[in-house]
């Protein structure tokens, strides 16, 4: 079991919190890059909000709204909503545009990440 949040919740973050949240925390973190006029972006919430449930412990999931915290956004490129981002260790090593039915996004991550333990 990795360092990552077992509260089994996708906790907001914001410009000024995402070093700590997101960079510095241990292990795979999945950054939901969404925003509250986005349709799919509320489509995938409760996708991820399931996944953060089952993968409490080994997966750290929050999410940022876009439009309120332009910088983060900025800085890693985001154009199109939703944008997840998988980081391990601090650096993106995946990302995915667009909303997924849970089977498919359960494979990205899974293949981006690795076995799991």
């Amino acid at each position: 079991m990795t360092t990552a949040d077992v509260s089994g919740e996708v906790l907001a973050i914001t410009d000024e919190t995402f070093r700590a949240e997101v960079l510095e925390r241990p292990g795979p973190v999945l950054v939901d890059f969404w925003a509250q006029w986005c349709p799919p972006c509320h489509m995938i919430a409760p996708v991820l909000a399931q996944l953060a449930a089952e993968r409490a412990g080994e997966l750290t999931i929050r999410k940022i709204n876009n439009d309120e915290n332009p910088l983060t956004g900025r800085e890693y490129q985001v154009m199109s909503l939703p944008t997840l981002i998988l980081f391990r260790d601090g650096r993106p090593v995946r990302t995915i545009v667009g909303a997924r039915p849970k089977a498919r996004l359960v494979a990205e991550l899974d293949d981006a990440m690795g076995p799991r333990q």
